[in-house]
């Protein structure tokens, strides 16, 4: 990962400076939002960089939320309105492929060594096809894989979750 990279993803991940509203895209994190692509949730804008991020964050605007709350100011303190408690996250929360992109377990997924790995797409999914053992590599350093015996503790870079029995990890 380049600079840049790691400077987005820590504000990404440890709070973005800015109260009230996001600055940066829940869903691809590198990303600045495009102040067009914004969906309204309980009363509440969240802007995001594109309409595939749109598209997704309809699928799953709790999980986004749960997972992504320091990335998304705006519903501070609104946890046990929104009921974020049944809400319940995977420890892996981002996609070994393009890994500035937050999956769901609505994500593709594949098997590997016998356990599920989320990713972000489809193009994803082709991507990871061509050299699996390449990106669990770099994951694994980057701490985004927990599911894998030998993935680095990285804060910030999976989610806190209560169990793992979900099933498809």
């Amino acid at each position: 990962m380049t600079l840049k990279t790691y400077l987005i993803l820590a504000l990404a991940l440890f709070g973005t400076p800015v109260f009230g509203e996001n600055k940066l895209c829940p869903i691809m994190v590198e990303d600045e939002i495009d102040e067009e692509e914004v969906v309204e949730f309980e009363g509440k804008k969240v802007y995001l960089c594109c309409g595939g991020c749109v598209k997704k964050w309809n699928k799953s605007p709790k999980y986004y939320i749960k997972a992504m709350a320091d990335m998304l100011p705006q519903f501070k303190g609104m946890e046990k309105q929104l009921q974020l408690d049944k809400v319940e996250l995977m420890a892996q929360k981002f996609c070994p492929v393009y890994v500035d992109r937050v999956v769901t377990p609505d994500s593709p997924s594949v098997d590997f060594n016998g356990k599920t790995i989320f990713l972000y797409s489809t193009g994803a999914a082709r991507r990871w096809k061509r050299d699996p053992e390449g990106y669990v590599e770099k994951a694994l350093e980057s701490g985004i894989l927990p599911q894998l015996p030998d993935n680095k503790k990285v804060k910030g870079m999976t989610n806190t979750v209560k169990s793992t029995s979900l099933k498809k990890q």
